[in-house]
């Protein structure tokens, strides 16, 4: 099974309002960059976004290694909040409905294929990847349109 590294990140003008998504894949000494825009959302769906698109670039099941600055993401899994979502029908409480719900069913759906290991990483420091990730979603909102 080949082992990929990618990173992701979302960015929202007025959350909610425009935003951009970025994406680098690394395999080996490939690299592929990926963003998209999307006129009316928020960040937190941007953040998961990014993850879905470097997911389903994927052409065959992979060991991933996901890195991310959004907690929401990251948690989601780490902490096993998408495992109870999933029990409750898709909903964070029996009472409560459970926002970005299609993108979290995508998410849980992809993660059964790929091996995941999802990765926290601070936002807007060293990261070299995650920083590239955040220009580009930054720079899709600007333009209206990804690579």
């Amino acid at each position: 099974m080949k082992t990929v590294e990618i990173y992701t990140d979302g960015a929202c003008s007025n959350n909610p309002g425009e935003g951009g998504w970025g994406v680098v894949l690394i395999y080996k000494t490939i690299e592929k960059y990926m963003s998209g825009y999307e006129g009316e959302t928020t960040n937190n769906a941007m953040e998961l976004t990014a993850a879905i698109k470097g997911l389903e670039a994927l052409n065959e099941p992979c060991e991933v290694i996901l890195y991310s600055d959004s907690a929401y993401l990251i948690n989601g899994f780490n902490l096993g909040w998408i495992y109870k979502w999933k029990k409750l029908g898709w909903k964070r409480t029996p009472k409560d409905e459970l926002k970005n719900k299609e993108l979290w069913i995508r998410l849980y759906e992809l993660n059964q294929v790929h091996k995941i290991r999802f990765v926290k990483v601070k936002g807007h420091a060293d990261n070299k990847y995650n920083n590239l990730c955040d220009q580009m979603a930054v720079k899709a909102v600007s333009d209206k349109k990804g690579i």
